[in-house]
């Protein structure tokens, strides 16, 4: 049996490459991008990396903007940083479990 690769992780690069990422969102809306875009499991990665690169992307213009004094409002630079390191977490949490996963279906086939 051979697994074919999926073509949207392959357009991801490695992790120097990623950088900053964003907001995974809620799962209605990975859900919904996903059937939209009729892309399957590759288009709501896609659509979920884009999110989360677009949370980060706030959150570091969020906190640019108040050191340079463009922004005084503090609650809404801290609730964007927090955002986006919640999100950060979650995709950390899901990349592990799908790791651990694959591991152990390896692991079964011996």
């Amino acid at each position: 049996m051979s697994i074919s690769p999926i073509n949207a992780v392959g357009a991801l690069g490695n992790a120097a490459q990623l950088g900053s990422v964003g907001s995974l969102g809620s799962a209605a809306q990975v859900t919904s991008s996903s059937s939209s875009s009729g892309g399957g499991f590759g288009g709501a990665l896609t659509s979920a990396i884009n999110s989360l690169q677009q949370s980060q992307d706030t959150a570091a213009t969020q906190a640019a903007n108040l050191a340079t004094g463009k922004t005084t409002d503090e609650s809404t630079v801290v609730a964007d940083v927090e955002n986006a390191q919640l999100t950060m977490e979650l995709a950390s949490q899901i990349t592990n479990k799908a790791v651990q996963s694959i591991q152990t279906i390896f692991q079964t086939q011996e």
